[in-house]
């Protein structure tokens, strides 16, 4: 019997990804977002692999257009096993930068776009008692980086309200399962069709992986749930945050930015869909990875013990330089910010 799955922002970059992984591997697809053109091209695609697409045009941020696009595909497709939040609207500026109105739409849409979508698969998969829902998040949901507050702010909340979820899902014995993808850069189309105030245009934070290597782990993830798979952000920002606050500062800009200028009044999406033909990928292929580390230590994790030892004693040894540092000198140095 075929499975069903749900993907949001399925029009472009990761979800278009997903969705095309998804129906590879003998899944029907329904896909959500706010683009009917794109999802067409994209629904078509999927009917020539032979799945069944169904295309929902939906504002991720409106719940009743959500809740309306999760009981049509029960419906029309069938009882679903899974639904992926993909869904984000960002600006990429400074906090000083951004409007009111701005930091609403970013946040409905990328937060409150994943809590609609995941209480509208809750709604329909409870009953049932199984299901799984995949949340794609990023390694810097634990360790912001500069000039994107609007969409980190989000992402961070996407932990909250998912762990509360959990727990209120384990008290009832509901056995729906969460999953937290957190992922790092990838060359989606996102940089293309972002607010940009910056004044260059910018660019995934190297490493960055073509969308299918995300696509992956999220059909994994949908179908082998694991609790959540983090990175190294966040282990960095539990040891030394206030380090790690500088050293964004200095070269989190410059890592984000190309050196071509940006265009002031390119159409952003964040308001609107933008109407050119993406796709999955992105302008970043020529020096996009195909593999991806993290990923491959989700799936073997005994095959990378050795590293992981590496790492431990590495840390081990800066802890140990620290602690020599003489008491007035790391009093000094001490971050006052934080208890």
């Amino acid at each position: 019997m075929r499975k069903i799955v749900v993907i949001t922002d399925a029009d472009a970059g990761v979800g278009r990804a997903a969705a095309t992984e998804s129906a590879r591997n003998g899944c029907d697809v329904a896909l959500l977002s706010c683009d009917p053109a794109k999802l067409e091209r994209a629904a078509v695609e999927l009917e020539q692999m032979g799945a069944r697409a169904l295309p929902i045009p939906t504002d991720m941020a409106d719940a009743k257009a959500v809740d309306a696009a999760a009981e049509r595909v029960e419906r029309e497709l069938g009882p679903m096993d899974a639904w992926v939040n993909v869904a984000m609207g960002s600006v990429s500026a400074p906090v000083h930068r951004l409007t009111a109105e701005e930091f609403l739409r970013g946040t409905a849409v990328t937060y409150l776009g994943q809590v609609h979508g995941t209480m509208a698969a809750v709604r329909h998969m409870r009953p049932r008692n199984r299901g799984t829902i995949v949340s794609v998040g990023s390694a810097f949901a634990y360790r912001a980086l500069p000039s994107q507050s609007m969409y980190w702010g989000a992402k961070f909340a996407i932990h909250g309200f998912l762990d509360a979820l959990r727990s209120d899902l384990y008290h009832d014995k509901v056995k729906i399962t969460l999953t937290t993808l957190d992922l790092p850069a990838e060359n989606t189309p996102q940089f293309d069709w972002a607010i940009e105030r910056m004044g260059e245009l910018a660019q995934s934070v190297p490493p960055a992986f073509p969308p299918e290597v995300a696509a992956r782990a999220i059909y994994r993830r949908a179908f082998r749930p694991r609790w959540r798979i983090w990175m190294e952000a966040f282990i960095a920002n539990r040891i030394a945050p206030g380090l790690l606050d500088r050293y964004l500062a200095k070269f989190g800009y410059t890592g984000r930015l190309s050196d071509q200028p940006s265009d002031p009044d390119a159409p952003g999406n964040l308001f609107e869909p933008v109407t050119a033909a993406y796709g999955a990928h992105g302008r970043f292929d020529h020096r996009a990875r195909t593999r991806s580390r993290k990923k491959v230590a989700a799936r073997k994790p005994k095959a990378i013990s050795a590293a992981g030892l590496i790492g431990v004693s590495i840390i081990a040894y800066l802890l140990i330089r620290w602690a020599r540092v003489e008491p007035a000198r790391r009093a000094a140095l001490r971050p006052r910010w934080q208890v």
